[in-house]
Protein backbone atom coordinates (compact mmCIF):
# COMPACT_ATOMS: atom_id res chain seq x y z
CA UNK A 1 0.00 0.00 0.00
CA UNK A 2 1.49 3.73 -1.13
CA UNK A 3 0.14 6.53 0.75
CA UNK A 4 0.85 10.03 -0.39
CA UNK A 5 -0.08 13.92 0.89
CA UNK A 6 -3.07 15.93 -0.48
CA UNK A 7 -2.35 19.36 -0.09
CA UNK A 8 -2.24 19.51 4.17
CA UNK A 9 -4.33 21.99 5.77
CA UNK A 10 -2.16 24.44 8.50
CA UNK A 11 -0.40 23.35 10.96
CA UNK A 12 -2.64 25.25 12.97
CA UNK A 13 -6.12 24.40 12.81
CA UNK A 14 -8.40 24.35 15.72
CA UNK A 15 -10.83 21.95 15.61
CA UNK A 16 -9.83 19.62 18.51
CA UNK A 17 -11.53 16.95 20.64
CA UNK A 18 -10.19 17.11 24.14
CA UNK A 19 -9.97 13.26 24.96
CA UNK A 20 -8.49 14.00 28.65
CA UNK A 21 -11.50 15.52 30.16
CA UNK A 22 -13.65 12.10 30.91
CA UNK A 23 -17.17 12.10 28.73
CA UNK A 24 -17.02 13.75 25.81
CA UNK A 25 -19.57 15.15 23.76
CA UNK A 26 -19.51 13.54 20.75
CA UNK A 27 -18.58 15.76 17.73
CA UNK A 28 -20.74 16.47 14.70
CA UNK A 29 -19.24 15.21 11.65
CA UNK A 30 -20.56 14.58 8.30
CA UNK A 31 -18.88 11.77 6.18
CA UNK A 32 -19.40 11.78 2.24
CA UNK A 33 -19.76 8.67 0.09
CA UNK A 34 -16.25 8.76 -1.92
CA UNK A 35 -17.27 10.41 -5.09
CA UNK A 36 -16.39 7.52 -8.66
CA UNK A 37 -17.13 7.43 -12.13
CA UNK A 38 -17.91 3.40 -12.90
CA UNK A 39 -20.51 1.53 -10.69
CA UNK A 40 -17.32 -0.58 -9.49
CA UNK A 41 -15.77 2.73 -7.61
CA UNK A 42 -19.33 4.22 -6.51
CA UNK A 43 -19.90 0.99 -4.81
CA UNK A 44 -16.36 0.82 -2.61
CA UNK A 45 -16.69 4.78 -2.06
CA UNK A 46 -19.95 3.77 -0.45
CA UNK A 47 -19.39 1.01 1.43
CA UNK A 48 -15.88 2.77 2.73
CA UNK A 49 -17.59 5.66 3.76
CA UNK A 50 -20.17 3.33 5.82
CA UNK A 51 -17.03 1.89 7.61
CA UNK A 52 -15.54 5.32 8.19
CA UNK A 53 -18.96 6.58 9.62
CA UNK A 54 -19.16 3.37 11.74
CA UNK A 55 -15.11 3.38 12.83
CA UNK A 56 -15.36 6.97 14.18
CA UNK A 57 -19.15 6.40 15.71
CA UNK A 58 -18.08 3.63 17.61
CA UNK A 59 -15.12 5.63 19.05
CA UNK A 60 -18.05 7.84 21.07
CA UNK A 61 -16.02 10.97 20.30
CA UNK A 62 -17.75 11.62 16.90
CA UNK A 63 -21.47 11.66 15.59
CA UNK A 64 -22.04 11.09 11.99
CA UNK A 65 -24.57 13.22 10.37
CA UNK A 66 -27.52 11.25 8.42
CA UNK A 67 -26.10 11.64 5.12
CA UNK A 68 -30.01 12.41 3.97
CA UNK A 69 -28.98 15.90 5.61
CA UNK A 70 -26.38 17.04 3.40
CA UNK A 71 -27.04 19.67 0.84
CA UNK A 72 -24.38 19.99 -1.62
CA UNK A 73 -23.91 17.18 -3.75
CA UNK A 74 -20.73 15.21 -4.04
CA UNK A 75 -19.78 16.52 -7.51
CA UNK A 76 -19.92 19.89 -6.12
CA UNK A 77 -18.20 18.76 -2.84
CA UNK A 78 -15.18 17.80 -5.22
CA UNK A 79 -14.28 21.80 -6.58
CA UNK A 80 -15.23 23.66 -2.58
CA UNK A 81 -17.08 22.80 0.11
CA UNK A 82 -19.58 25.25 0.47
CA UNK A 83 -19.33 25.43 4.22
CA UNK A 84 -22.24 27.59 5.24
CA UNK A 85 -24.43 24.27 3.66
CA UNK A 86 -22.09 22.26 5.94
CA UNK A 87 -22.71 24.52 8.92
CA UNK A 88 -26.18 24.94 8.57
CA UNK A 89 -26.79 20.77 9.14
CA UNK A 90 -24.29 21.61 12.20
CA UNK A 91 -21.32 20.09 11.12
CA UNK A 92 -18.17 20.48 12.52
CA UNK A 93 -15.73 18.61 10.27
CA UNK A 94 -16.30 16.92 6.89
CA UNK A 95 -14.80 14.10 5.15
CA UNK A 96 -15.09 14.24 1.46
CA UNK A 97 -13.35 11.83 -0.70
CA UNK A 98 -12.79 9.94 -4.40
CA UNK A 99 -12.45 6.19 -5.22
CA UNK A 100 -10.64 5.49 -9.02
CA UNK A 101 -9.43 2.40 -10.56
CA UNK A 102 -5.69 2.37 -12.06
CA UNK A 103 -4.85 1.72 -15.71
CA UNK A 104 -2.50 -1.08 -13.70
CA UNK A 105 -5.46 -2.59 -11.66
CA UNK A 106 -4.93 -0.84 -8.38
CA UNK A 107 -7.22 1.19 -6.41
CA UNK A 108 -6.77 5.13 -5.55
CA UNK A 109 -8.31 6.48 -2.79
CA UNK A 110 -8.24 9.96 -1.15
CA UNK A 111 -9.78 11.77 1.24
CA UNK A 112 -9.56 15.43 2.74
CA UNK A 113 -10.79 16.25 6.51
CA UNK A 114 -12.14 20.06 6.32
CA UNK A 115 -12.41 22.41 9.22
CA UNK A 116 -16.63 23.59 8.49
CA UNK A 117 -16.44 26.77 10.51
CA UNK A 118 -12.49 27.88 9.84
CA UNK A 119 -13.14 26.81 6.10
CA UNK A 120 -9.87 25.48 5.79
CA UNK A 121 -8.70 21.57 5.08
CA UNK A 122 -6.85 20.10 7.47
CA UNK A 123 -5.35 17.14 6.12
CA UNK A 124 -5.60 15.54 2.97
CA UNK A 125 -4.06 11.98 1.48
CA UNK A 126 -4.38 9.73 -1.13
CA UNK A 127 -3.39 5.58 -0.97
CA UNK A 128 -2.85 3.03 -3.56
CA UNK A 129 -3.81 -0.48 -3.18
CA UNK A 130 -5.82 -3.34 -4.60
CA UNK A 131 -9.49 -3.14 -4.88
CA UNK A 132 -10.26 -5.85 -2.35
CA UNK A 133 -8.35 -3.81 0.79
CA UNK A 134 -10.69 -0.76 0.72
CA UNK A 135 -11.77 -2.09 3.91
CA UNK A 136 -8.64 -1.85 6.09
CA UNK A 137 -8.40 1.38 3.89
CA UNK A 138 -11.26 2.75 5.39
CA UNK A 139 -9.30 2.07 9.13
CA UNK A 140 -6.31 3.36 8.19
CA UNK A 141 -8.14 6.70 7.60
CA UNK A 142 -10.14 6.38 10.22
CA UNK A 143 -7.02 6.35 12.45
CA UNK A 144 -5.89 9.37 10.32
CA UNK A 145 -9.28 11.44 11.35
CA UNK A 146 -9.15 10.27 14.62
CA UNK A 147 -5.41 11.34 15.29
CA UNK A 148 -5.67 14.93 13.62
CA UNK A 149 -8.47 15.58 15.74
CA UNK A 150 -7.66 14.25 19.16
CA UNK A 151 -4.17 14.32 18.80
CA UNK A 152 -3.92 10.75 19.99
CA UNK A 153 -2.97 6.95 17.66
CA UNK A 154 -6.14 5.57 16.67
CA UNK A 155 -6.97 1.91 17.12
CA UNK A 156 -9.05 1.14 14.17
CA UNK A 157 -6.63 -0.74 11.83
CA UNK A 158 -6.20 -3.52 14.44
CA UNK A 159 -6.93 -7.08 14.86
CA UNK A 160 -8.72 -8.99 18.15
CA UNK A 161 -7.83 -12.80 18.66
CA UNK A 162 -9.98 -14.63 21.04
CA UNK A 163 -11.77 -17.73 22.14
CA UNK A 164 -14.63 -18.72 20.22
CA UNK A 165 -17.05 -20.90 22.11
CA UNK A 166 -19.87 -23.01 20.92
CA UNK A 167 -21.72 -26.17 22.13
CA UNK A 168 -23.73 -27.16 25.53
CA UNK A 169 -22.21 -25.58 28.55
CA UNK A 170 -20.68 -28.75 29.90
CA UNK A 171 -19.15 -29.61 26.51
CA UNK A 172 -18.39 -26.47 25.23
CA UNK A 173 -15.91 -26.27 22.01
CA UNK A 174 -13.14 -23.94 22.10
CA UNK A 175 -11.69 -22.48 19.03
CA UNK A 176 -9.14 -20.24 18.92
CA UNK A 177 -10.58 -17.03 16.04
CA UNK A 178 -9.09 -13.55 14.72
CA UNK A 179 -11.40 -10.68 13.37
CA UNK A 180 -11.07 -7.12 12.44
CA UNK A 181 -11.66 -4.96 15.32
CA UNK A 182 -14.98 -3.89 14.26
CA UNK A 183 -16.03 -7.28 13.66
CA UNK A 184 -15.71 -8.01 10.30
CA UNK A 185 -13.08 -10.12 8.22
CA UNK A 186 -14.09 -13.31 11.33
CA UNK A 187 -11.78 -16.52 10.49
CA UNK A 188 -11.14 -19.48 12.65
CA UNK A 189 -7.68 -20.38 13.64
CA UNK A 190 -7.95 -24.00 14.98
CA UNK A 191 -10.40 -26.50 14.39
CA UNK A 192 -12.03 -27.06 17.85
CA UNK A 193 -10.34 -30.80 18.19
CA UNK A 194 -8.38 -29.46 21.27
CA UNK A 195 -8.94 -27.01 24.21
CA UNK A 196 -6.97 -23.51 23.11
CA UNK A 197 -6.84 -21.13 26.24
CA UNK A 198 -5.06 -17.32 26.69
CA UNK A 199 -4.08 -16.34 23.33
CA UNK A 200 -1.77 -13.19 22.96
CA UNK A 201 -0.52 -10.88 20.24
CA UNK A 202 3.29 -10.18 19.63
CA UNK A 203 4.52 -6.61 19.54
CA UNK A 204 4.55 -7.22 15.37
CA UNK A 205 0.40 -7.96 15.40
CA UNK A 206 1.74 -11.33 13.07
CA UNK A 207 2.04 -13.97 16.00
CA UNK A 208 0.65 -15.03 18.84
CA UNK A 209 0.85 -17.26 21.87
CA UNK A 210 -1.20 -19.60 23.43
CA UNK A 211 -2.25 -22.09 25.57
CA UNK A 212 -3.40 -25.73 23.75
CA UNK A 213 -4.01 -29.31 25.67
CA UNK A 214 -3.10 -31.75 23.45
CA UNK A 215 -3.54 -35.10 24.23
CA UNK A 216 -4.40 -33.40 27.47
CA UNK A 217 -0.73 -32.08 28.05
CA UNK A 218 -0.74 -28.11 28.54
CA UNK A 219 2.12 -27.05 25.73
CA UNK A 220 2.27 -23.48 24.44
CA UNK A 221 2.34 -22.48 20.91
CA UNK A 222 3.56 -19.99 18.34
CA UNK A 223 1.34 -18.79 15.34
CA UNK A 224 2.54 -16.99 12.34
CA UNK A 225 -0.99 -15.54 11.35
CA UNK A 226 -0.72 -15.13 8.00
CA UNK A 227 1.55 -17.52 7.30
CA UNK A 228 -0.53 -20.06 9.37
CA UNK A 229 3.40 -21.86 10.20
CA UNK A 230 2.99 -23.13 14.13
CA UNK A 231 5.83 -23.72 16.32
CA UNK A 232 5.59 -25.75 19.91
CA UNK A 233 7.45 -23.14 22.32
CA UNK A 234 7.39 -26.29 25.30
CA UNK A 235 5.67 -28.31 27.23
CA UNK A 236 4.62 -26.94 30.71
CA UNK A 237 2.63 -29.25 32.86
CA UNK A 238 2.11 -27.08 35.52
CA UNK A 239 1.34 -23.93 33.49
CA UNK A 240 -1.49 -21.72 35.20
CA UNK A 241 -1.66 -19.05 32.10
CA UNK A 242 -0.08 -19.01 28.74
CA UNK A 243 3.12 -16.79 28.07
CA UNK A 244 2.68 -12.70 27.03
CA UNK A 245 4.92 -11.26 24.92
CA UNK A 246 7.15 -8.85 25.96
CA UNK A 247 6.73 -4.94 24.42
CA UNK A 248 10.30 -5.75 22.30
CA UNK A 249 8.63 -9.11 21.54
CA UNK A 250 12.34 -10.89 22.40
CA UNK A 251 10.81 -12.78 25.70
CA UNK A 252 7.70 -14.08 26.87
CA UNK A 253 6.76 -14.11 30.58
CA UNK A 254 4.09 -16.98 32.10
CA UNK A 255 3.31 -18.92 34.88
CA UNK A 256 4.54 -22.13 36.15
CA UNK A 257 3.96 -24.99 38.95
CA UNK A 258 6.53 -26.87 39.54
CA UNK A 259 7.07 -28.65 42.71
CA UNK A 260 3.73 -27.49 44.36
CA UNK A 261 4.48 -23.80 43.89
CA UNK A 262 3.44 -21.29 41.02
CA UNK A 263 5.76 -18.93 40.38
CA UNK A 264 6.35 -16.36 37.18
CA UNK A 265 9.13 -17.61 34.48
CA UNK A 266 10.59 -15.46 31.69
CA UNK A 267 12.06 -17.33 28.69
CA UNK A 268 14.52 -15.76 25.96
CA UNK A 269 12.58 -16.89 22.98
CA UNK A 270 16.22 -16.61 20.97
CA UNK A 271 17.73 -18.95 23.62
CA UNK A 272 14.89 -20.71 24.69
CA UNK A 273 16.01 -20.68 27.99
CA UNK A 274 13.65 -19.33 30.84
CA UNK A 275 14.59 -18.08 34.27
CA UNK A 276 12.33 -18.34 37.70
CA UNK A 277 11.45 -14.44 39.04
CA UNK A 278 9.78 -15.06 42.00
CA UNK A 279 10.40 -17.39 44.23
CA UNK A 280 7.37 -17.26 46.90
CA UNK A 281 5.71 -19.93 48.65
CA UNK A 282 2.62 -18.42 47.32
CA UNK A 283 0.51 -18.51 43.90
CA UNK A 284 2.21 -15.59 41.51
CA UNK A 285 0.22 -15.50 38.11
CA UNK A 286 -1.14 -13.59 35.21
CA UNK A 287 2.55 -11.68 34.87
CA UNK A 288 2.47 -8.42 32.73
CA UNK A 289 5.76 -6.40 31.16
CA UNK A 290 5.44 -2.31 31.13
CA UNK A 291 5.75 -1.19 27.77
CA UNK A 292 9.58 0.25 28.43
CA UNK A 293 10.45 -3.71 29.34
CA UNK A 294 11.34 -2.49 33.23
CA UNK A 295 8.49 -3.50 35.20
CA UNK A 296 6.32 -6.59 35.40
CA UNK A 297 3.01 -6.47 37.31
CA UNK A 298 1.25 -9.94 38.42
CA UNK A 299 -1.05 -11.26 40.68
CA UNK A 300 -0.40 -12.78 43.77
CA UNK A 301 -2.30 -14.08 47.19
CA UNK A 302 1.23 -13.79 49.29
CA UNK A 303 -0.98 -10.98 51.19
CA UNK A 304 -3.75 -14.05 52.44
CA UNK A 305 -5.82 -13.04 48.97
CA UNK A 306 -5.38 -12.32 45.65
CA UNK A 307 -3.91 -8.51 45.01
CA UNK A 308 -1.76 -7.15 42.63
CA UNK A 309 1.83 -6.40 42.50
CA UNK A 310 4.77 -4.78 41.00
CA UNK A 311 8.25 -5.63 40.49
CA UNK A 312 11.36 -4.77 38.30
CA UNK A 313 11.88 -6.74 35.50
CA UNK A 314 14.60 -9.18 37.21
CA UNK A 315 12.27 -10.04 39.48
CA UNK A 316 13.29 -7.69 42.28
CA UNK A 317 11.70 -4.63 44.90
CA UNK A 318 8.24 -6.45 45.00
CA UNK A 319 5.30 -4.35 46.14
CA UNK A 320 1.64 -4.67 46.16
CA UNK A 321 -0.01 -1.85 44.56
CA UNK A 322 -3.64 -3.22 45.28
CA UNK A 323 -5.47 -1.96 48.95
CA UNK A 324 -9.26 -1.55 47.97
CA UNK A 325 -12.18 -4.38 49.80
CA UNK A 326 -12.30 -7.80 47.33
CA UNK A 327 -9.84 -9.77 45.31
CA UNK A 328 -7.93 -8.12 42.73
CA UNK A 329 -6.42 -10.30 39.23
CA UNK A 330 -5.39 -10.07 35.96
CA UNK A 331 -3.53 -7.33 35.57
CA UNK A 332 -2.60 -6.16 32.15
CA UNK A 333 -0.11 -2.71 31.61
CA UNK A 334 -1.63 -0.18 29.12
CA UNK A 335 0.54 0.47 25.93
CA UNK A 336 0.80 4.05 27.16
CA UNK A 337 2.49 2.76 30.42
CA UNK A 338 0.02 5.53 32.46
CA UNK A 339 -2.12 2.60 33.81
CA UNK A 340 -2.66 -1.13 34.80
CA UNK A 341 -5.94 -2.94 34.13
CA UNK A 342 -7.88 -5.37 36.27
CA UNK A 343 -10.62 -7.72 37.18
CA UNK A 344 -11.89 -7.05 40.88
CA UNK A 345 -14.27 -9.33 42.41
CA UNK A 346 -16.23 -8.03 45.74
CA UNK A 347 -19.71 -9.43 47.39
CA UNK A 348 -20.11 -11.81 44.42
CA UNK A 349 -19.78 -9.22 41.75
CA UNK A 350 -17.27 -8.61 38.91
CA UNK A 351 -15.32 -5.48 37.98
CA UNK A 352 -13.08 -4.31 35.56
CA UNK A 353 -11.23 -1.13 36.57
CA UNK A 354 -7.89 0.47 36.30
CA UNK A 355 -5.20 1.79 38.65
CA UNK A 356 -1.95 3.72 38.36
CA UNK A 357 0.97 1.53 38.62
CA UNK A 358 1.64 3.07 42.34
CA UNK A 359 -1.88 1.85 42.83
CA UNK A 360 -3.41 5.54 43.14
CA UNK A 361 -6.72 6.38 41.18
CA UNK A 362 -8.30 3.20 41.25
CA UNK A 363 -11.43 3.46 38.95
CA UNK A 364 -14.23 0.70 38.69
CA UNK A 365 -15.68 0.62 34.77
CA UNK A 366 -17.95 -2.04 34.59
CA UNK A 367 -19.47 -4.47 36.73
CA UNK A 368 -21.88 -7.64 36.08
CA UNK A 369 -22.36 -11.35 37.27
CA UNK A 370 -19.02 -12.08 35.42
CA UNK A 371 -16.77 -10.20 33.16
CA UNK A 372 -13.04 -10.63 32.86
CA UNK A 373 -9.70 -10.37 30.54
CA UNK A 374 -9.30 -6.64 29.83
CA UNK A 375 -7.40 -6.57 26.73
CA UNK A 376 -5.89 -2.76 25.54
CA UNK A 377 -6.61 -1.05 22.52
CA UNK A 378 -3.14 -0.14 21.02
CA UNK A 379 -3.48 4.01 21.59
CA UNK A 380 -4.37 3.15 25.63
CA UNK A 381 -7.76 4.66 25.63
CA UNK A 382 -10.15 1.89 25.28
CA UNK A 383 -10.57 -1.84 27.04
CA UNK A 384 -11.83 -4.68 25.35
CA UNK A 385 -13.14 -7.64 28.09
CA UNK A 386 -15.93 -10.41 27.91
CA UNK A 387 -18.77 -10.80 30.07
CA UNK A 388 -20.73 -13.69 30.46
CA UNK A 389 -24.30 -13.89 31.92
CA UNK A 390 -25.25 -16.36 34.34
CA UNK A 391 -27.46 -19.90 33.13
CA UNK A 392 -30.09 -21.56 34.56
CA UNK A 393 -29.77 -24.28 36.93
CA UNK A 394 -29.95 -26.96 34.08
CA UNK A 395 -26.99 -25.02 32.29
CA UNK A 396 -29.56 -23.40 29.85
CA UNK A 397 -29.25 -20.07 28.52
CA UNK A 398 -26.35 -17.86 29.47
CA UNK A 399 -24.15 -16.15 26.95
CA UNK A 400 -20.23 -15.01 27.00
CA UNK A 401 -19.98 -12.10 24.64
CA UNK A 402 -16.86 -9.29 23.88
CA UNK A 403 -17.33 -5.46 24.59
CA UNK A 404 -15.63 -2.62 24.75
CA UNK A 405 -15.71 0.50 27.20
CA UNK A 406 -13.86 3.98 27.34
CA UNK A 407 -11.17 4.20 30.43
CA UNK A 408 -13.38 7.02 31.18
CA UNK A 409 -16.26 4.15 32.11
CA UNK A 410 -18.24 5.41 29.10
CA UNK A 411 -19.07 4.29 25.38
CA UNK A 412 -19.33 0.69 26.28
CA UNK A 413 -20.55 -1.68 23.78
CA UNK A 414 -21.06 -5.01 22.63
CA UNK A 415 -18.56 -6.07 20.29
CA UNK A 416 -20.62 -8.44 17.92
CA UNK A 417 -18.64 -12.10 17.00
CA UNK A 418 -20.66 -14.71 15.41
CA UNK A 419 -20.29 -17.35 18.27
CA UNK A 420 -19.81 -16.89 22.04
CA UNK A 421 -16.72 -14.99 22.37
CA UNK A 422 -14.19 -15.04 25.41
CA UNK A 423 -10.50 -13.46 26.30
CA UNK A 424 -10.22 -11.07 23.81
CA UNK A 425 -6.42 -10.21 23.12
CA UNK A 426 -5.93 -6.58 21.00
CA UNK A 427 -3.66 -6.18 18.77
CA UNK A 428 -1.15 -3.57 17.59
CA UNK A 429 -1.96 -1.33 15.09
CA UNK A 430 -1.26 -3.43 12.14
CA UNK A 431 2.68 -3.06 9.85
Amino acid sequence: MVAGLLFPGPAFAELKIDITRGKVEPMPVAITDFLGASPREKFIGSKLAAVLRKDLERSGLFRPIDPKAFIQTLEALQVQPRFGDWRQISAQALVSGRAKLQPDGRLRLEFRLWDVFAEQQMMGLAYYTMPGNWRRVAHIIADAIYKRITGEDGYFDTRVVFISETGPKKRRIKRLAIMDQDGYNHRFLSDGRDLVLTPRFSPTAQEITYLSYYRNRPRVYLLNIDSGRQEVLGDFPGMTFAPRFSPDGNKVIMSLAKDGNTDIHVMDLRTRRSRRLTTHPSIDTSPSFSPDNRRITFESDRGGRQQIYVMNGDGSNVRRISFGKGRYATPVWSPRGDLIAFTKLRKGRFFIGVMRPDGSGERLLTESFLVEGPTWAPNGRVLMFFRQTPADDRGRGGTTKLYSIDITGYNEREVVTPTDASDPAWSPLIP
